[in-house]
C-alpha cells in the first residue's frame, strides 16, 4: 500500500480520499491541544465568542509537549489518550475541523459528526514522541501559556507520519484489524487441526 502525502490545510476533497488503514505523512500547519484546551474552545464557542485558531480545514495533534532542549524546535512530542477529547471533539468538527491525531479509541458521539461533517481521526505511534518530534519544524504558542505543556501551539510539519484509524465513513481500523486478525487466526487454527 502506497503512503498518502497529505498538506494542509486539509480540505474536504482531500478527506473524502482518506480510508481506514492508510499511511500518511502530512506536511503544513497542524495545532496542538488536550483536554484543558478544547475544553476552554468550546466555552468559548458555547459563549459565541472568538477562537484564538481557525479551526476550518484544520488538525489539531492532541499532545502535550516536552520542554524543547537547546537547539530542539519541540521537545518530545508523542500522541495522548483521545477519548480524553470526546466531550468536546464533536462541537470542534461541526465548526469544520478536519483532521485529529491520537491514539486510542473514540467515542460514538465523536465518530458521527465525523461522518456528518467530514472528518478524519489519525492514530499516532505512542511511546516515538522523540521521533515524532523531529518532524516539527516550527513551534510558536498560540493561547493558554498558563496550561504550559497544554498550551495551543501552532506547529509547522514536515511529512509527520499518521495512520488513518476512523475515516470520514466511520470504518474504523481497531474494529477492522481486530476482525481480520480473528479471522486470520481461526483459518490458521482450521489449517493446523
Amino acid at each position: 500500500m502506497a503512503t498518502v502525502k497529505i498538506t494542509t490545510p486539509l480540505t474536504q476533497d482531500k478527506v473524502k480520499q482518506l480510508r481506514s488503514g492508510d499511511s500518511c505523512l502530512i506536511s503544513g500547519v497542524i495545532y496542538t491541544a488536550r483536554d484543558a484546551a478544547h475544553k476552554r474552545l468550546c466555552e468559548l464557542v458555547a459563549a459565541g465568542k472568538e477562537l484564538p485558531l481557525d479551526v476550518k480545514d484544520s488538525i489539531i495533534y492532541f499532545v502535550g509537549p516536552t520542554p524543547a532542549k537547546p537547539g530542539q524546535t519541540i521537545g518530545s512530542a508523542g500522541p495522548t489518550t483521545s477519548y480524553r477529547m470526546d466531550a468536546y471533539s464533536p462541537t470542534l468538527i461541526k465548526l469544520g475541523l478536519t483532521g485529529m491525531i491520537g491514539k486510542g479509541k473514540r467515542g460514538a458521539e465523536v465518530v458521527d459528526a465525523m461522518k456528518e461533517h467530514g472528518a478524519v481521526y489519525f492514530g499516532a505511534i505512542g511511546g516515538c514522541g522523540a521521533l515524532l518530534s523531529k518532524c516539527i519544524k516550527k513551534s510558536e504558542l498560540v493561547a493558554y501559556e498558563d496550561l504550559g505543556a497544554e498550551a495551543i501551539r501552532r506547529l509547522e510539519v514536515e511529512d509527520f507520519p499518521v495512520i488513518v484509524i476512523i475515516d470520514s465513513q466511520g470504518n474504523n481500523l481497531y474494529q477492522s484489524g481486530r476482525a481480520n486478525y480473528l479471522a486470520e487466526k481461526e483459518k490458521i487454527s482450521e489449517n493446523n487441526a
